[in-house]
């Protein structure tokens, strides 16, 4: 695959293809087991090539130097580590899976945000759906997941409580 026509440089094409098997396992995770988690391989597969995904995120200064991905990056690995913490221990008591499942979930959603920028702003060649980063369009997108993500979460707390 001729990653020049994408725009992509070697490092941008290894973490595409990282983050798409981390979307893949986490939306397998979530459809199978209803929740993102570190007791089963599928979602051990998913933290790892989400860890993978910030990291090589990390190298890739398209529109300069740090930027909104890189903070996106280390936020995701923060919410990674809190719910690592909530899920092995109870430091949050009776809340710790919640607080698990609802952790992992929102990096699932922060998955979603530069995938989907950066597809419609790239494709198709040479017409990307979407001009403007920062417009309504994707503004409105990034709304609906974040009401999708908080109707997840609340299914997924009532589904442990219940």
């Amino acid at each position: 695959m001729n990653t020049s026509l994408l725009g992509l440089t070697p490092l941008g094409a290894i973490h595409t293809v990282i983050s798409l098997v981390a979307l893949a396992a986490g939306t397998f995770a979530l459809i199978r087991d209803h929740q993102i988690t570190l007791k089963n391989s599928t979602g051990r597969l998913y933290v790892i090539t989400t860890v993978l995904t910030c990291l090589t995120g990390f190298g890739i200064f398209e529109h300069g130097g740090f930027g909104a991905p890189h903070a996106l990056g280390i936020i995701t690995l923060l919410v990674l580590a809190l719910a690592s913490v909530a899920e092995k221990g109870d430091l949050f008591g009776r809340s710790s899976a919640a607080v698990a499942v609802v952790s992992y979930s929102a990096t699932y959603l922060f998955h979603w945000i530069p995938a989907i920028t950066e597809t419609t702003t790239r494709l198709p060649l040479g017409a990307p759906l979407i001009v403007d980063r920062e417009g309504p369009e994707l503004q409105a997108v990034s709304g609906i997941l974040f009401v999708l993500f908080l109707i997840g979460a609340f299914l997924q707390v009532r589904r442990l409580r219940a």
